[in-house]
């Protein structure tokens, strides 16, 4: 299954679970960053998987216009409309490059509650896919309520420790979410670094696999997103059939 593209208009590109997460916050940019986004790019067909890839603001039209199968994120983005913004990041402008979807109070970039309901509105209007990101059970079942396409859930505490989230945390917040929409992807996230991760998180319920220091600060960052490729195409084949969760 080879992604088309659908950039530069209002149509959201749809893609299947489970699939692989990549993002590299401010860790890496420029050349390096796009050499790494066109092998994912290439994993991506190789191994018929969703790959999301989240990149720095500047990178991001490079990004796009050098891959076909990616599907790519920017990291925030404010809930303005086109005017008065100075310094802010206009939603309009990230849909017109070709960005598929934002990530949205990431713990490095908390939110109110007023301004993400704002930019889950503009994105819906613009078809951005929304990943919301989550701490707790409890924040997770109320911002469920913003029907994003993803919640990433993920305690704030094991951010960058190498220490996963628990089963027991897995499956909560995935019932907590699932209880307000069944139809939210669900990523879990915090300190992945590896394919045993990626497999062991979308066997306790997420709908992808991926991570940040885990991947893009170390020695090979390719031979992780290969490790985490191959996982995310056994994970598919083993708890999937037809885009759909087996259990």
């Amino acid at each position: 299954m080879k992604l088309k593209k659908a950039r530069n208009n209002y149509m959201i590109r749809k893609f299947e679970p489970p699939f692989l997460g990549l993002n590299p916050k401010s860790m890496m940019y420029g050349d390096e960053l796009l050499d790494l986004a066109i092998y994912a790019d290439q994993l991506a067909e190789e191994y018929d998987i969703g790959v999301t890839f989240t990149a720095p603001f500047v990178d991001l039209a490079n990004i796009i216009s050098k891959t076909s199968n990616l599907f790519v994120n920017a990291q925030y983005m404010d809930g303005i409309y086109p005017g008065r913004g100075m310094g802010y990041v206009l939603p309009a402008s990230l849909k017109n490059i070709g960005v598929d979807g934002v990530i949205l109070n990431h713990a490095e970039k908390l939110m109110t509650v007023t301004d993400l309901v704002k930019a889950v509105k503009i994105a819906k209007e613009l078809g951005l896919h929304t990943s919301i990101c989550c701490d707790s059970v409890e924040e997770a079942s109320l911002l469920a309520h913003l029907h994003p396409t993803t919640m990433i859930c993920e305690p704030t505490s094991l951010i960058g420790t190498g220490t996963t989230s628990s089963p027991e945390y897995r499956l909560l917040t995935r019932k907590a979410v699932h209880d307000v929409d069944p139809n939210i992807l669900i990523s879990q996230g915090a300190s992945i670094k590896n394919g045993n991760d990626v497999y062991n998180a979308i066997k306790d319920g997420s709908d992808s696999g991926g991570g940040s220091s885990g991947i893009f600060m170390v020695d090979n960052p390719k031979a992780v997103i290969l490790d985490m490729a191959k996982a995310v195409k056994q994970a598919k084949a083993d708890f999937y059939l037809n885009g759909k969760r087996k259990d």
